[in-house]
């Protein structure tokens, strides 16, 4: 059994680890509530610590009753020791339950040491309420002429004789009483026998009270036990790294996310230097605040670089840590790794430079599966003209600047219209509109993102040297494709594939500079916004029939 304080200890070191767990899942009703049951409990062990030292400090308990903390252990040792200083047939406990202001029987025991069955339990209430009443002892050597009793019909139904009742009083509070009786004999009990009972009875309800407490005390140990455990489990599954550190900054506490992020083992952790242990400077500029001002310092991003990781990215909270009294402990430190988050969402931003965000938003990853579905699209082909014969009088450090200042071009022109870049390739943009998401105007967005791409070269023409000012040709056709995720499970990728891309392709392989060329089918769908010139049919590879095509010069 733990002593008060050592129990004491245990939960101030239990609410430290609360306190803890509180500032790093903020908002966790399930920690509120066991910070604020450890304070309960806190309270009331020491309630039970000063109580148990003053009632042990009024009287030396003698050996026989003490020799057990175990309640049911020191009733029975109490009553045996009754009958047998005393000499009565039978002896009864009872204690004043909280619940119930009668006085209930707790145990009873006769002569032979034995417990006594329910139906031997019969004894005189007149008696046992006298005693409750005057807080004196009652001894009677004769209760059938006992003018007190005699007529009382308990005493007649039962055959009572010889009766001596004390009460148990502890600190002038009466917590029950002990009841003996012989029905055999009178004049049993004497008042030495009474006086040596009295005596005993103050000595007994020390003991019982002890045994009290001392239940008590296990149920709270239990209580505290539970609570410990869920709050091991709570501790255990935050996905944020926690750690503790003392006044002199050697690390208290971790948890598993701790040891993970951190990547060491919880033994190499616990009971090192922060210093050894988080090398990075900011972290401990930071601490410094924290101590000097006793306050948090919240969301701190740091990058160090790891032996076996290398850079990796950090985002820390840091408070003071207190204990019960709100005296500063230490520091708590709550740890996320954001390596992998920052890394996908510079994946989703260099998405966003190929999709209109306003596609991403609509789109369900869940949706998507390996394979392809049939759609109908709007297939747009940018090329840039003049790129070869450019390319070879630059260097390739000049050449890819050029390159990416039209390719930007070109990809903002069709993103400003929710267009969907499949690629790049090479110095050319394939893009498509009507999915994933459905465009009621697929068709002229195509061509509106077609004639933003001519505005912005005839601006990039203004800011680029004679030599680099090339010019696009662009073809946009309609028809069926199957778009999806093509590839395996290791490389994928979102793409359309058919009769309609390479019709879209071909006709943009005879478009001349700054011309928009689209077909028929696009033509019929935009005719009353654009202003277009019928051409002459197209022979392109890989279809029979010639494409009728048309050039857009403008919106209406």
């Amino acid at each position: 059994m733990q002593s008060s304080n050592q129990l004491l200890t245990e939960v101030d070191s239990l609410l430290l680890q609360a306190e803890t767990l509180r500032q790093a899942a903020a908002g966790n009703s399930q920690v509120e509530y066991i910070v604020l049951l450890l304070k309960q409990l806190r309270r009331r062990i020491e309630a039970f610590a000063d109580e148990r030292d003053d009632l042990l400090a009024l009287v030396d308990t003698t050996r026989v009753i003490n020799s057990s903390l175990e309640l049911d252990e020191v009733l029975r040792i109490v009553m045996d020791t009754i009958i047998r200083i005393s000499g009565a047939e039978r002896a009864f406990l009872m204690l004043h339950e909280e619940d119930n202001d009668e006085m209930q029987i707790r145990i009873a025991r006769n002569w032979e040491q034995e417990s006594l069955p329910s139906s031997e339990t019969l004894v005189s209430r007149t008696v046992i309420q006298r005693v409750v009443e005057t807080r004196e002892p009652v001894l009677t050597t004769n209760a059938q002429e006992d003018p007190r009793f005699g007529g009382h019909e308990s005493i007649i139904a039962f055959n009572l004789r010889s009766i001596l009742c004390v009460p148990l009083l502890l600190k002038g509070r009466l917590i029950g009483v002990l009841y003996a009786d012989n029905r055999i004999q009178a004049g049993v009990f004497t008042e030495t026998t009474r006086d040596l009972l009295v005596a005993f009875a103050n000595q007994a309800a020390v003991a019982i009270d002890n045994a009290r407490l001392f239940a008590s005390l296990r149920q709270t140990l239990d209580e505290v036990t539970e609570l410990k455990n869920m709050m091991d489990n709570i501790f255990a599954s935050i996905a944020s790294g926690v750690i503790t550190a003392d006044v002199r900054e050697r690390i208290t506490l971790c948890n598993r996310a701790a040891e993970r992020i951190l990547g060491r083992r919880m033994d190499e952790i616990v009971g090192a230097r922060l210093a050894d242990v988080l090398p990075v400077q900011e972290i401990h500029e930071y601490l410094q605040v924290v101590r000097s001002e006793e306050r948090p310092v919240i969301d701190v991003e740091v990058m160090p670089t790891l032996p076996h990781r290398g850079v990796v990215n950090w985002r820390f909270n840091l408070s003071p840590l207190k204990d019960a009294e709100q005296d500063t402990q230490g520091v708590a430190i709550v740890l996320d790794d954001l390596t992998e988050r920052k890394k996908l969402e510079a994946q989703r931003k260099l998405f966003e430079r190929m999709v209109s965000p306003a596609v991403i938003q609509q789109i369900d990853p869940d949706g998507l599966q390996l394979g392809g579905q049939r759609r109908q699209i709007t297939v747009l082909f940018a090329d840039i003209r003049g790129f070869t014969s450019y390319s070879e009088k630059q260097t390739p450090e000049d050449l890819v600047l050029v390159l990416n200042r039209y390719l930007a071009a070109g990809a903002e022109a069709v993103l400003a219209e929710q267009g969907t870049i499949d690629k790049f390739l090479g110095d050319a943009i394939m893009a498509w509109f009507n999915a994933p998401i459905a465009q009621e105007d697929h068709a002229l967005r195509a061509v509106r993102a077609a004639l933003r791409l001519r505005n912005r070269v005839l601006g990039l023409h203004r800011e680029l040297p004679l030599e680099a000012r090339l010019s696009f040709g662009v073809g946009i056709h309609f028809g069926d494709a199957v778009l999806g995720l093509i590839g395996t499970q290791k490389r994928l990728e979102y793409t359309a594939i058919g009769d309609s891309v390479n019709t879209a392709k071909r006709i943009q392989e005879n478009a001349a500079e700054n011309q928009i060329l689209i077909s028929e089918p696009v033509y019929q769908m935009v005719r009353q916004h654009v202003i277009a010139n019928p051409l002459d049919a197209l022979q392109v590879k890989g279809r029979r029939q010639a494409v009728q095509v048309y050039e857009v010069l403008g919106e209406r």
